[in-house]
């Protein structure tokens, strides 16, 4: 934390007076920026190609979710890790073994010809996510504070600019070449940018702490272990009907599991979650709010391609570029809304916005519910709701960054990445679920596929989660205004 503190010193006593920005730290954030791109291009491209992993691995819709839900666990484990690892060894060099590790994820996935294969492939791809606050650190190192809001908006809006090109081009190479050929498409680039960044890239050095920053290695398994017993819980759930009990031992080691994590968290002195910072009355609800934006936006990613694909009338008897072309106006809505958002903050007000998005995204997923028997109505109601999700998004973080305590920023940040992460895993799963719970079988054609009832499930718990949020932004707004008054007085 110290060191933290002395880089912050440094910039603005060294370059706030000099708000010159060098064509290095320019080409330095185009390269990192790049990253990003391709990093979002590569997991978005995987959306469209959800019915055929179903179809070539031979597995059912909830097992399905782990192409998803194993991505985001890894890199939640691996958020925190990468970035203490970051500030002992050097941004640069840790960002060029995730970035490896990256790649090998991604060779491995072109060449999976079995479940297992893809899953362990999807691992290593989920170390890719831990780049991005090591990503953002760089920003922060190279670019003067009065410079710094231009070049985070310009690297974050890249996040769902990789996400627009995975769906328009990840789609159509899925159509025409199949989805190995997703993966080799994102392999050479990865490697030649990692390349790059290696020669180009400079960061000025800071001072190195008195003492390196413990690695909270029992608290990630136990994390991990807890995630992971739960979406198994999640994912057998239906089972329970026909008798296998293997949903509650999911459950209970589940609990078991969370017991020991929360008690090896009060026993280091770096946690992953700091359960004191996380009690903030004004930090608690807000993550709670982004956990569900989380949840909310990878059901949504777990859902329509299968809606879409499945055969008719239980579905739309689509292909991989009809459905990216139905959830093409989310990625660009939330597009245009990060690469805005410094402006709708401080325009409208973090917790405005905040509250704005809650209520949005309540409507889109009514009228999810309500209407969705054709593709542009869902593709309608998915711009709603995206507008909904990303203002939720943009002010409930911002929230978290004016609102953590300065000495524990970093801890506070970190640990609200980890938590949306963890939400992002859940969703798929809870997705998975309800399309293995309700299927129907179509007259000459094999095999069972989602009932509308399984469709009305997922997208009514996500009513249900957007009305929570709602709630929890009238609690968040009690705490600032008790906030307020206790510093008034």
């Amino acid at each position: 934390m110290k060191s933290h503190q002395i880089k912050n010193n440094m910039t603005i006593t060294g370059k706030e007076s000099d708000p010159k920005v060098s064509s290095s730290a320019w080409l330095s954030l185009a390269i990192v920026s790049g990253l990003a791109l391709v990093t979002m291009y590569g997991e978005t491209m995987v959306l469209p190609a959800i019915p055929n992993f179903i179809r070539d691995f031979t597995i059912s819709y909830n097992v399905s979710s782990w192409i998803l839900s194993s991505y985001l666990i890894a890199g939640a484990v691996m958020t925190p890790i990468a970035g203490k690892l970051s500030d002992v060894y050097g941004k640069k060099k840790v960002l060029l073994v995730v970035m490896m590790i990256y790649s090998a994820g991604i060779l491995a996935g072109g060449f999976s010809n079995s479940f297992d294969t893809m899953i362990l492939a999807r691992i290593a791809q989920g170390v890719g996510i831990s780049m991005f606050p090591i990503a953002f650190g760089i920003v922060r190192d190279i670019f003067p504070v009065k410079k710094l809001a231009i070049a985070q908006g310009i690297f974050t809006s890249t996040f769902f600019g990789g996400s627009v090109v995975g769906l328009i081009v990840g789609a159509r190479i899925i159509a025409s070449y199949g989805w190995h050929f997703t993966f080799f498409s994102v392999f050479p680039v990865a490697i030649i940018l990692a390349v790059v960044m290696s020669k180009f890239i400079r960061i000025p050095k800071s001072e190195a702490y008195e003492q390196p920053p413990g690695l909270d290695i029992p608290g990630a398994i136990t994390l991990s272990v807890t995630v992971i017993l739960f979406l198994m819980g999640v994912s057998y759930l239906q089972e329970i009907s026909h008798g296998n009990l293997d949903s509650i031992l999911f459950f209970a080691g589940a609990t078991a599991s969370i017991v020991a994590f929360v008690m090896a968290e009060k026993r280091t002195s770096h946690p992953l979650v700091d359960f004191k910072v996380l009690a903030n009355k004004i930090l608690l609800p807000t993550n709670v709010i982004l956990m569900i934006v989380g949840i909310s936006t990878f059901m949504v990613y777990q859902t329509i391609p299968i809606l879409i694909q499945s055969p008719q009338p239980l579905g739309f008897g689509g292909d991989a570029i009809s459905t990216a072309n139905v959830q093409l106006p989310f990625m660009i809505i939330s597009l245009i809304v990060s690469a805005a958002s410094g402006f709708i903050v401080s325009k409208v007000g973090n917790f405005r916005l905040t509250a704005l998005g809650t209520i949005v995204c309540t409507v889109g997923f009514f009228a999810l519910v309500t209407f969705h028997s054709t593709e542009f109505m869902i593709s309608a109601a998915l711009g709603i709701i995206s507008v909904g999700l990303s203002f939720a998004f943009v002010g409930g973080f911002n929230i978290i960054l004016v609102s953590s305590p300065q000495k524990m920023e970093g801890i506070s940040l970190g640990m609200s990445v980890l938590l949306i992460l963890v939400g992002q895993s859940v969703g798929p799963s809870v997705a998975g679920m309800f399309q293995q719970m309700y299927r129907q079988t179509i007259p000459t054609i094999p095999g069972a596929f989602p009932s509308a009832l399984s469709y009305m499930q997922i997208f009514s718990c996500s009513v249900i989660l957007s009305l929570v949020s709602v709630a929890l932004v009238v609690v968040l707004k009690n705490n600032i205004k008790a906030q307020k008054n206790n510093i008034a007085s």
